[in-house]
């Protein structure tokens, strides 16, 4: 890993991006564009993302382009797909153009910024679009790069101010949201002044090989973080984020949130309403009453309200901002109502979930905001040793599904050897023999034309899946006939309710 590096490496540059169309990589090319620099980059497909980027004056060659590094290009950027075999490295290798990583680029452009790290095994896309509509919402201008579209950021990426406009940290560099991936230890490069540390579970076992190294990893991230002196401080789930082991010793603040009344900050949450409070020194911070269903999410929204405080937002303006909050795509979205070709009045929904957790989680919100009469899942696994390593998490996590329909694992990240070792038929073949139905098809054509000739009146379609399963979701929508309440939301909608008091 390259020495850390100040933001003013971008200076006056030309920077070219491989792999420009992706979340982050496109929002900091946005961002570096926005800043002063000459922006460029290819990607492997067209999309709309790459689309954007050429409307907003960012040329991408789609495809491999090595002819398109000349020697007026003076720093390139690569996402971390990109091996060092690829034909656009070992081109800037040979020009003696300087190269770095997104991960190592995002750590830089935090410097001389307030900076806010996103960081856990689940959540993270969410608190963080979350946290940045509270602090736009307050008018505290952020700087953002999420790793998800966010409707109401008008998309994943924002540039804001270089000192905070108002309140009580007003002229202090300004404040940078980005979230902090710990794949491949990618978040040490990271610059924090502030850090969340969501979760923390078992994960890209092919990278860490174990959770105690897993947890060494958060440790190291959360050592990033300045002197409490200096403004350093770290919010910490009290539960399910290896707090003891993470948090002992660190030099910065630290403050725990959670269920537990001995955590610094309570949080109370009624599945039936969404109804959400925060308890601080057992006093009441805030209640409120938001869109977004499940203990995930209230958890998720209170650690965006809290750093929200932190920052000088004004509680009256968080409480406002999180109950107006649509969330983002992919986690858990309403896709609308409609009906199926058999004749089946049935609502779809899409999510990101990859992971067991995710999976339990976003089952068990859906099953209380919506009390469908069945839950279909289509789950399409994500890489074969992550399958693999976690198959017996996976098949308890579908337990408030009726059936479960799985497509071939996503191929990505993996030797051959490893896809060799694991199918979508022995997640089914787990499922069933925990007393879930579940069947392994293979082709996506098939599973739409399935739904059409199996759904039934109430049931719940569930399309979920890191991969390109969502185009499931969205092929069947489009064959089916829209209902009146078929309009796209980003998340269940549910009754009023009052706030916990």
């Amino acid at each position: 890993m390259n020495a850390r590096k100040d933001a003013a490496i971008f200076d006056g540059r030309h920077i070219y991006f491989v792999g420009i169309g992706g979340c982050g990589t496109s929002g900091l090319a946005l961002m570096m564009q926005a800043r002063g620099a000459t922006v460029s980059g290819s990607d492997a497909t067209q999309s709309e993302t790459t689309d954007a980027l050429v409307s907003a004056g960012i040329p991408v060659s789609i495809g491999v382009a090595p002819e398109a590094l000349t020697s007026g290009i003076d720093l390139m950027i690569y996402s971390a797909a990109i091996g060092s075999d690829h034909p656009e490295r070992v081109r800037a290798e040979s020009l003696g153009i300087e190269s770095m990583t997104y991960a190592e680029a995002l750590g830089a452009a935090q410097s001389g910024r307030t900076a806010i790290a996103i960081a856990g095994t689940h959540g993270k896309s969410t608190t963080a679009a979350l946290l940045a509509h509270l602090l736009v919402e307050s008018n505290l201008d952020p700087s953002v790069i999420v790793g998800a579209n966010c409707p109401q950021l008008q998309g994943g990426t924002r540039t804001g101010s270089a000192r905070i406009p108002i309140g009580p940290l007003a002229g202090l560099p300004g404040i940078f949201v980005a979230e902090a991936c710990e794949f491949n230890r990618s978040f040490h490069c990271h610059q924090p002044t502030i850090a969340l540390i969501n979760n923390l579970e078992e994960d890209h076992l092919d990278i860490y090989g174990s959770l105690d190294e897993i947890v060494k990893a958060f440790r190291v991230f959360a050592g990033l973080l300045p002197a409490a002196a200096l403004g350093g401080r770290l919010l910490i789930g009290h539960e399910g984020a290896h707090r003891r082991s993470v948090a002992s010793g660190l030099q910065c603040a630290v403050s725990t949130f959670g269920w537990s009344p001995t955590a610094d900050y309570r949080v109370e949450y009624d599945p039936t309403t969404s109804a959400t409070a925060i308890w601080h020194r057992d006093e009441l911070l805030l209640a409120w009453r938001g869109a977004l269903a499940g203990e995930h999410n209230a958890l998720n929204s209170a650690a965006a309200a809290i750093l929200a405080h932190w920052l000088g937002a004004e509680l009256g303006s968080i409480k406002q901002a999180l109950e107006n909050f649509r969330g983002v795509d992919r986690r858990m979205q309403s896709l609308g109502a409609c009906t199926a070709r058999n004749g089946a009045r049935v609502r779809v929904f899409d999510d990101y979930g990859h992971h067991p957790t995710e999976c339990e989680k976003t089952l068990t919100a859906l099953r209380h905001a919506e009390s469908p009469k069945r839950i279909i899942c289509v789950f399409q696994p994500h890489q074969h040793s992550r399958t693999r390593f976690l198959l017996e998490q996976f098949a308890a996590s579908f337990s408030r599904a009726d059936l479960v329909i799985v497509p071939p694992i996503y191929f990505v990240r993996d030797s051959e050897i490893e896809r060799t070792k694991v199918s979508s038929h022995d997640l089914a073949a787990r499922l069933n023999a925990r007393g879930v139905a579940a069947r392994a098809i293979d082709a996506f054509e098939s599973i739409v034309e399935f739904l059409h000739e199996n759904a039934a009146d109430g049931d719940l379609i569930l399309v979920m899946g890191a991969g390109p399963v969502w185009k499931i979701g969205h092929d069947f929508v489009k064959q089916s006939r829209p209902s009146i309440d078929s309009a796209a939301t980003s998340m269940p909608s549910r009754a009023a309710a009052s706030p916990i008091a």
